[in-house]
């Protein structure tokens, strides 16, 4: 905790110019970063799991890692095997656990672990997914190479469902982005380009401190409100077409609606607030080039909540109000800032319609247009 309160200290002042950028790098290569990489994992009531994800990061060809696991204070024996890992394994002696003073979230967990890090880059892993054994050379070699701040390796998405299993690859193309702001034009110019979530990223540890960075502390999505602002912090950015991570989607998972038999409301509520954040976040960058389809970008995110609400309202309980799905494509931008785009205008403007248009009328526009995107 020493490490992490006196780095914290220096990314605050650093903020302040107190302390020049060059001596702070300098402290955290000979005080706080003893380790290349940490690999950190938040640990609450994955009991069923927790040894595949174990094995499979105890198992990396790469040496110099720290394992970092924070305890968020579960209520089954995930910690007793994660101890009897530290105690048993060769690796052993690399591992560190820090606790929570009570269940805190995801959130906080991850806020927790890169506070603790003693790793020039940090790497997460869910502790109820695994990863490739070479996963940490392939994204330190990479990232090494063109000196990217970060670097995403590709995944397998494994769906568990009713004892069958369907593996799902999502592959990047091999590309480098090295120049600034061309990382954030490509991932705003699609919807889809990059994971919305934050693990399988190999990251310079100094993106988070030079920048203060923090999770949010929300259940829902706070991943995505990390991740889309990710890009707007760093300039040199590597995608590997390698899977080097195994994402199991389980039955009953929260992400998982279509397999539900009934989604309560509140569920639902608490994404569309995880966009209403980035949206506010939005304003930091107004005057980005890639500003008009980073809008575009989190508005049809919105756009395909309500969407998602259509499909399933059968099963949504209490059900949504026309005025709660009205209100969910409030716009953080005016008509006069859509007008004045030279990108995405027309995109723009047919969202931000279903927010100008009277309720009733937007709301039948959205499910005549949820329709024909089904």
């Amino acid at each position: 905790m020493l490490f992490s309160s006196v780095s914290l200290v220096f990314c605050k002042s650093t903020k302040k110019t107190v302390f020049p950028i060059f001596i702070y790098e300098i402290f955290c290569i000979f005080v706080v970063m003893k380790y290349e990489v940490t690999i950190g994992i938040p640990v609450y009531n994955v009991e069923k799991h927790i040894r595949l994800a174990m094995d499979s990061a105890l198992a990396q060809t790469f040496e110099s890692i720290e394992f970092l696991i924070c305890d968020d204070c579960g209520t089954d024996h995930s910690m007793d095997i994660v101890r009897e890992y530290q105690q048993s394994h060769p690796r052993g002696k690399d591992m560190r656990i820090v606790c929570q003073p009570h269940n805190m979230g995801i959130g906080a967990g991850r806020n927790r672990l890169v506070d603790e890090a003693q790793g020039r880059y940090f790497y997460f892993l869910d502790a109820d997914d695994t990863i490739e054994p070479n996963t940490v050379e392939l994204l330190y070699n990479a990232a090494h190479q063109y000196q990217a701040e970060l670097v995403y390796g590709s995944y397998e998405r494994i769906e568990t469902f009713d004892e069958t299993e369907r593996r799902i690859p999502s592959s990047y193309p091999a590309m480098q982005f090295l120049e600034e702001d061309s990382f954030a034009n490509y991932v705003y110019s699609k919807y889809d380009g990059i994971q919305a979530t934050i693990w399988n990223i190999l990251i310079d540890i100094n993106v988070y401190r030079k920048n203060s960075l923090r999770h949010q502390c929300i259940n829902y999505w706070e991943d995505f409100t990390f991740t889309m602002d990710l890009p707007t912090y760093v300039t040199r950015v590597v995608l590997l077409p390698d899977i080097t991570y195994h994402y199991y989607c389980r039955y009953g998972s929260l992400s998982q609606f279509e397999k539900r038999d009934l989604i309560e409301k509140q569920e639902i509520q608490k994404t569309i607030n995880a966009v209403n954040i980035i949206k506010i976040n939005s304003n930091r960058i107004r005057e980005k080039s890639y500003f008009p389809r980073r809008i575009f970008k989190v508005m049809k995110t919105d756009f395909y909540i309500v969407c998602s609400v259509f499909r399933h309202e059968d099963i949504i309980f209490p059900s949504f109000t026309n005025k709660e799905l009205h209100d969910t494509m409030r716009s953080p931008i005016t008509l006069k800032d859509i007008l004045a785009f030279r990108q995405a205008r027309l995109s723009n403007m047919l969202l931000y319609s279903f927010w100008l248009l009277p309720t009733p009328v937007s709301v039948f526009c959205m499910r005549v247009f949820a329709k024909v995107i089904k």
